[in-house]
């Protein structure tokens, strides 16, 4: 049976293990499962890159990326994005984890949703998006091996509808607050499951604006 490359396993740490009792704890199996994935697939890309990075940093931005979509950690106004950010900057804080490394993991989390931007940032923040691009949408899914897609899959599996399921996923998470949704990926998933939709529109902001 094929395994995991060491760079690209989860850490054998005291702070990995929190991180994984504490989302084990808190998501959905369908979401938890995603966060392994995209940790593996994040890692993975790393290698494939060859960039330096910290496992456990990765770690932390791939578990925590989606928590903001749970009701226990979703505010009624800020980006499903920034409630996860600031789960895990808290929770790396009461680890004893730097205000710099915390921050890292903010920003990874914060930005997972935003083309084109990560791919340029710190290695962490880079691969967090990297891990989502190919376990939600497939970006890069031939840059990766037959032997390691089954091996990363066969560990966390997907569910047999993974694709609506994870769609399902984002609405439920912000469907109370779809003004935070204006300028970014999320506006798709409230206007797929509800057809009445008016998204937000940069160019009638500017319009509409006080100035004369």
């Amino acid at each position: 049976m094929a395994i995991i490359p060491q760079g690209a396993a989860i850490p054998d740490s005291k702070l990995a293990r929190a991180i994984t009792a504490f989302i084990r704890d808190t998501e959905t199996e369908l979401l938890f499962n995603h966060s392994s994935r995209v940790y593996h697939f994040g890692a993975l890309a790393g290698l494939h890159r060859g960039l330096r990075f910290d496992r456990e940093l990765l770690y932390a931005g791939a578990m925590f990326h989606d928590l903001g979509l749970m009701p226990a950690h979703s505010s009624p106004h800020e980006r499903f994005e920034v409630d996860g950010a600031h789960a895990a900057r808290e929770f790396l804080r009461g680890q004893g984890i730097s205000e710099d490394d915390a921050y890292t993991v903010w920003t990874a989390i914060a930005l997972h949703t935003t083309p084109g931007v990560p791919v340029h940032m710190h290695p962490v923040v880079a691969l967090v998006t990297a891990g989502v691009e190919m376990d939600v949408l497939g970006l890069t899914h031939r840059e990766y091996s037959d032997e390691e897609r089954e091996t990363v899959v066969r560990a966390f599996p997907r569910t047999s509808d993974f694709k609506e399921d994870i769609i399902q996923a984002f609405y439920d998470g912000i469907r109370h607050k779809p003004d935070t949704t204006f300028g970014n990926v999320k506006a798709d998933v409230i206007a797929d499951k509800e057809p009445h939709f008016h998204r937000g529109n940069f160019c009638s902001v500017i319009r509409n604006s006080p100035w004369r």
